[in-house]
């Protein structure tokens, strides 16, 4: 795990987003003291149009305009 300070991750910031796909981590430090970590993010899988076709279905009454009480609650 590689540790540097506010300054230098502010200036090399492609750099250490390099080395974290790699993955590294890094941790980033405030006057010696650790503050935020850099780690990768998990990849999602490509997405796919229609997946949930045929599993969900809504009622007519989704459609159906709001009760006057419920639309005022939305808008406080």
């Amino acid at each position: 795990m590689m540790k540097v300070n506010v300054h230098e991750a502010k200036t090399n910031l492609s750099r250490l987003l390099a080395q974290v796909e790699a993955g590294e981590e890094v941790t980033i430090a405030r006057n010696g003291i650790p503050v935020a970590r850099l780690v990768a993010c998990r990849r999602r899988g490509k997405r796919q149009f229609g997946v949930w076709k045929g599993r969900i279905a809504l009622d007519d009454s989704f459609f159906e305009p709001l009760p006057e009480e419920e639309l005022a609650a939305w808008e406080k």
